[in-house]
């Protein structure tokens, strides 16, 4: 009865034989990471319009300068320490600062500078410890298994991407800041013990797997220095083509968070009908992802190609900003907003870690990393400064709305160049494998 159960739930995700635990593994690790993640996000927003809406490109300028401080050290940790403890270090190290600014919230809960330091903070914290999950994934499951499966464990942070917004507005009122960032923490120690399953589950899977080399070891430091993960991108096309996919988004997705952080500042003045209309749009993102997740990226993936799932959400962003600009108000932009966070943890999230997965580990640790972080952040902080400029061309949203139009069909035309070559690539091991 229950290896019947177990045999109809692989299938149900896709799975072949001895994959579903680590299937569900990876699903309930981005879960914890998400579930805690959500639960500080609208208290994250509300203190980034504490802090001034005027002043949010300095906040995103801050996180870059932030994210340059802390890609070196931790690729200094990663060429020291074994791939298998990188994570645990990497963790732990986030879970005593979230047990930190749990005191301090404590103490100085209305302190408009803490406010901006846990902005900053979370910012940097959030890239980190996905980008490192992914880089996990990436590690743990070979390129086949990342088209079939990834989809499924995406669909793990949706499911703590819902559950978050609500245990939030549930327990902030009873725990405050203080009790929600040390559920988080716990969180994050249990994606810490799933970790540890998959890793032994690599061990198993990867004794056989084609290609396996001594020098890709877990139980070894990745190779290169602190800033090989720079180079590396700057050694390859195939790297600074995804760099600049992530630009691209950056770009868009900054003009829109912008925008809507102006509109909740106007139409939301109290930072608890804030907190209450973020996590509400949360709410809607992660219900709609998960959907997707479920029952069509992996679909998508399998019958249309990794460039379906890297392309169709920047032509419907830029179909949005169109939108915008004609009708520009809350409510199209709340819907456009949806549909390209929606869009981003369905479809392209899962595509782009699907680039990384027939890579070496310096690609899919430190290149990946710098790609995540800095090159992110970068991209906030440019286009949050972009975003400024035109504002003050006094054009209002509309001109706004047309540079984020332009840059999403930009978008959308890398995302399917890089998809085109990850399904080629894919189709000629298909038919090297099966000769």
């Amino acid at each position: 009865m229950a290896l019947a159960f177990a045999a109809r739930s692989a299938a149900l995700i896709n799975a072949r034989p001895g994959e579903l635990p680590a299937a569900l593994a990876g699903f309930g690790l981005f879960f914890c990471l998400f579930t805690g993640y959500f639960m500080l996000r609208p208290i994250r927003e509300s203190m980034g319009i504490q802090g001034g809406v005027d002043n949010l490109q300095w906040l995103f300028t801050a996180t870059f300068f932030a994210m340059l401080l802390a890609v070196p050290l931790f690729a200094w940790l990663n060429s020291h320490v074994a791939r298998i403890h990188y994570i645990d270090w990497v963790y732990g190290f986030f879970c005593l600062n979230l047990l930190l600014f749990a005191g301090l919230f404590f103490v100085l809960d209305d302190s408009i500078w803490l406010a901006r330091v846990f902005y900053v903070w979370i910012s940097v914290y959030n890239l980190f410890v996905v980008s490192v999950a992914w880089s996990l994934m990436a590690d743990v499951f070979d390129a086949p298994q990342a088209r079939r499966l990834f989809a499924f464990i995406a669909a793990g942070a949706s499911v703590g991407g819902l559950v978050g917004p609500a245990m939030s507005a549930l327990l902030v009122g009873v725990s405050g800041s203080f009790g929600l960032m040390l559920l988080a923490a716990l969180l994050l120690a249990a994606a810490v013990a799933l970790k540890h399953y998959l890793m032994a589950w690599r061990d198993v899977q990867g004794a056989g797997r084609p290609g396996a080399e001594p020098a890709e070891s877990p139980r070894r430091p990745v190779a290169g220095n602190p800033f090989s993960g720079l180079t590396r991108v700057l050694g390859s096309r195939y790297l600074l083509g995804i760099a600049a996919f992530v630009l691209l988004l950056t770009t868009a997705s900054t003009f829109l968070y912008f925008e809507q952080a102006r509109l909740v500042a106007e139409l939301f003045p109290e930072r608890a009908e804030q907190v209450r209309v973020f996590g509400a749009i949360d709410f809607v993102v992660q219900a709609g992802a998960l959907l997707s997740q479920l029952f069509i990226t992996g679909r998508v993936a399998q019958r249309l190609g990794v460039r379906v799932l890297l392309s169709a959400v920047p032509a419907l962003v830029c179909l949005g900003f169109i939108g915008l600009a004609l009708a520009p108000s809350f409510a199209v932009l709340a819907a456009v907003m949806i549909v390209r966070r929606v869009g981003e943890y369905a479809f392209v999230r899962p595509g782009r870690e699907m680039l990384f997965a027939p890579l070496d580990a310096e690609s899919k640790y430190k290149a990946k990393n710098f790609i995540d972080t800095v090159v992110y952040r970068g991209g906030d902080a440019l286009s949050g400064w972009a975003k400024s400029l035109l504002d003050s061309l006094g054009q209002g949203a509309a001109l706004v709305a047309l540079v984020g139009a332009a840059c999403a069909a930009i978008w959308g035309i890398v995302g399917w160049f890089l998809g085109t070559r990850a399904d080629r690539l894919e189709n000629q091991r298909t038919r090297v494998g099966s000769n």
